[in-house]
């Protein structure tokens, strides 16, 4: 390790250098990334003349980020790291832990808790009205990508199919809600069942095409299905309406009792105060319930043959057909089961919005989702939520950082700066986490004993 330090404790000399010539470099190569981007600003005067704004502090800010975050991973962070690594190969530690303490053993366990306990937590502290942008913007809006990913994982994760248009299924979720319960007045609980089976029915009809494609070839395919179907919704307007989308959306009903202001209404039989609150906390609860049934049915399904089959498809399809797996019937249940909970989530996010258009059915909502399954671990339900609590609630928590102005000036705006720090936590999390923030793996058949491996190991058969 004299490369790394000398026998002093401190950084080598070669190795600083090396970090400044990184840095320099990290240094030059951002500030012709956002010398556009950050530098100059375009706005428009009193004479609504368009004129550039030029901010070179705050681009010199992000000039000097990027270089001495290069230079403290060149000089101190990335040794540190090969110097554990080396001590663990030497000592022939495990990759990961096989002894779990308290707080792993009930994790689940105490997770539900805590969101169980969530909505009530925060109306006992800043109140029904105060509550509507916590429990929706950092509670609904967070579960509903987390039953997103939860239903990617299955064709990604399990069966190892790459999938880029999986909006498609969610848009055929939403516009089914949408187009059903406004034309033919039929009720949520109606709807929702019947949501999922038709978008599994999409699932079936894509998964015909793809069957003997793989890879880059599929993700192109499965790409254009997501965009045909959004030209679909845009050009068919005697239906969807196209741009202008589908409004008065009825909303969701607890057993027949409304969330609004009538007799029969909830605050009115309860004889609460008159509150939006209560139809956002009833929001809560019902996606909780939504994504805790998409993970007991991946649990139960990976248990099963047919998830075993999944995983065998994903690890080795040549090697699936030599031992007699159907691939074409694992290929199509993967699609059907995945877009399955696409269209619960898309059903129940035109239900939530009361309003849908092609605008919220883009390619990005598919990288999202897709860059959420990665993050998280593929294959890792648990990964995968925490995945979606720190993208999907980072951006949002952005909104309310309005201490950045105090450093980056009075026009700084944060939440226009959120796919930009999404993309460097990818970034980030990439660099330390290859293989996402979970990157072990239990099988699904064992003998004797369950044993974790890491996640290094598979698709390498070893996993």
């Amino acid at each position: 390790m004299a490369n790394i330090e000398n026998s002093a404790g401190k950084p080598d000399a070669g190795l600083v250098r090396k970090g400044l010539t990184e840095a320099l470099f990290a240094a030059v190569l951002s500030l012709g990334m956002f010398v556009l981007y950050v530098g100059l600003k375009t706005d428009q005067n009193i004479n609504n003349e368009l004129i550039i704004v030029q901010r070179w502090g705050l681009l010199a800010i992000f000039v000097a980020v990027a270089a001495i975050g290069r230079f403290l991973m060149v000089v101190f962070i990335k040794p540190n790291i090969d110097r554990r690594k080396l001590r663990k190969a030497r000592q022939g530690d495990l990759d990961i832990s096989t002894e779990k303490n308290f707080f792993h053993r009930h994790f689940l366990k105490i997770a539900l808790l805590a969101l169980v306990l969530y909505p009530v937590v925060i109306v006992a502290l800043v109140g029904a009205q105060g509550s509507l942008k916590w429990v929706d913007n950092f509670g609904i809006q967070i579960l509903i990508y987390v039953m997103l990913a939860w239903g990617l994982n299955i064709v990604v994760g399990l069966a190892g199919l790459l999938d880029l248009g999986y909006v498609a299924f969610y848009a055929v979720g939403a516009y089914s809600y949408a187009l059903l319960s406004s034309y033919f007045g039929l009720s949520f609980w109606v709807l929702l069942p019947l949501s999922g089976i038709l978008a599994a029915l999409w699932g079936v009809i894509l998964g015909f095409p793809v069957l003997r494609l793989r890879g880059d070839y599929l993700a192109i395919v499965t790409l254009a299905f997501g965009e045909i179907i959004r030209l679909v919704l845009i050009n068919w307007t005697e239906v969807t309406k196209g741009t202008f989308g589908i409004s008065s959306i009825p909303k969701a009903t607890l057993f027949g009792i409304p969330f609004d202001a009538t007799a029969g209404g909830f605050a009115k039989l309860f004889q609460l105060p008159m509150s939006s609150a209560y139809y956002k906390i009833f929001l809560f609860y019902l996606i909780l319930m939504l994504c805790m049934l998409t993970a007991y049915v991946t649990i139960r399904l990976r248990r099963m043959p047919i998830g075993r089959a999944w995983e065998a498809l994903r690890e080795d399809e040549i090697a699936c057909r030599s031992l007699g797996i159907n691939t074409v019937t694992t290929k199509l249940t993967a699609f059907a089961t995945g877009a399955m909970f696409g269209g619960f989530a898309g059903s129940f996010f035109a239900a939530r919005q009361g309003f849908v258009s092609p605008e919220s059915f883009i390619f990005l909502e598919s990288a999202v989702v897709l860059a959420i399954v990665v993050l998280g671990g593929m294959g890792s339900l648990t990964g995968i939520a925490i995945a979606a609590i720190v993208m999907v609630g980072g951006t949002e928590a952005l909104r309310e950082m309005d201490f950045l102005k105090a450093v980056f000036g009075p026009d700084f705006t944060p939440e226009l700066y959120r796919m930009l720090l999404f993309g460097l936590a990818m970034v980030v999390v990439m660099l330390f986490k290859p293989r996402g923030f979970v990157g072990s793996r239990e099988p699904t058949a064992f003998l004797k004993e369950r044993k974790a491996i890491s996640g290094s190991f598979t698709k390498e058969g070893h996993g």
